[in-house]
């Protein structure tokens, strides 16, 4: 199944949320996102749907093992694009809103090459 660019967005929430606190909750994935409740219902019933999250009978959601698997390179593909444009010059908030879009357009095989230019030569800090 091809994930589209709004599902992607949610399971990185949801990932990035679950790296802070246990505890995630849909009314949580939509103050992060800026987002009503309506809308973060249907996204997360499409993503359970999918079978990318599950949610307990407390109504607090877990990435399923495919989801947590495809959150995660996601994320390892936002967190390096951010790396790669800061290092060029751009500044930090305007790097991560454009890694925010590049990282659901970008072909696996040109962000492996990406990814083995960081390895070789390093990132500024």
């Amino acid at each position: 199944m091809t994930l589209r660019e709004s599902g992607e967005m949610y399971l990185e929430t949801i990932y990035v949320l679950s790296q802070k606190s246990t505890a995630v909750r849909s009314i949580d994935v939509g103050a992060q996102m800026g987002f009503s409740k309506p809308s973060v219902s249907r996204a997360i019933g499409i993503l359970k749907k999918d079978g990318l999250v599950a949610m307990d009978g407390q109504g607090f959601l877990k990435l399923t093992e495919e989801g947590e698997k495809r959150a995660k390179i996601i994320y390892e593909r936002h967190m390096l694009l951010s790396q790669l444009l800061k290092n060029i010059g751009v500044d930090e908030e305007t790097a991560t809103e454009d890694a925010c879009r590049i990282e659901h357009y970008i072909s696996e095989k040109t962000f492996e090459a990406l990814k083995n230019h960081m390895r070789q030569y390093g990132s500024k800090q």
